[in-house]
């Protein structure tokens, strides 16, 4: 694989992460489910796993930015879990709605899982690697730079939110109303 491909194939990443933001937040925005504080953690998580590929795209492909977002997705999935855990009692009726039977955090459990094997398969690639710090790095297109945007824009208004959600304290265990705008009234 060329590091062409390598940036393209880290664009499409990218995309995914903003997928996964844009229906968490689409989901605050429209079923008015506020994100409790693992989930906002897991929001951040994916946030933090677009750090990887942004990189790999702005620099070139590197295998510490893979490792980057290998951690950030080993420490969402474990978050994710944490969540998942705390509802698995039977008759538990989870936290927030369901998308095809499982619960966000299951989903973002899945997508965590998912991404972990993807950058480990994306590091046996050994090619892309080639001609590091002496080449200059491989111009990305407008595909590449409009999915690192979108995730920068999403992860700006997913952290507004947070702020007017839980304002300058903690957040609470199960948000019902913005706190800063409950305060404003």
């Amino acid at each position: 694989m060329t590091r062409s491909h390598a940036i393209t194939l880290n664009a499409l990443g990218l995309y995914g992460v903003a997928l996964v933001l844009a229906a968490a937040f689409a989901a605050q925005l429209i079923l008015n489910e506020l994100p409790c504080p693992l989930c906002l953690l897991q929001r951040i998580q994916f946030a933090v796993l677009a750090i990887g590929p942004m990189l790999n795209v702005r620099f070139g492909p590197r295998p510490s930015h893979y490792a980057m977002s290998l951690l950030a997705a080993a420490a969402g999935a474990a978050f994710a879990m944490r969540q998942i855990l705390l509802h698995i009692m039977p008759g538990d009726p989870g936290y927030g709605s369901a998308l095809l039977g499982y619960h966000y955090y299951t989903w973002a459990f899945i997508g965590f899982a998912v991404a972990i094997v993807a950058i480990a398969a994306m590091l046996l690639f050994d090619r892309q690697f080639e001609g590091d710090g002496e080449a200059p790095p491989v111009e990305a297109g407008a595909f590449a730079r409009t999915a690192v945007w979108l995730v920068i824009a999403l992860t700006a208004l997913n952290v507004l939110a947070t702020l007017l959600e839980c304002g300058f304290a903690a957040c609470p265990d199960n948000p019902v109303e913005y706190e800063l705008l409950k305060r404003g009234r």
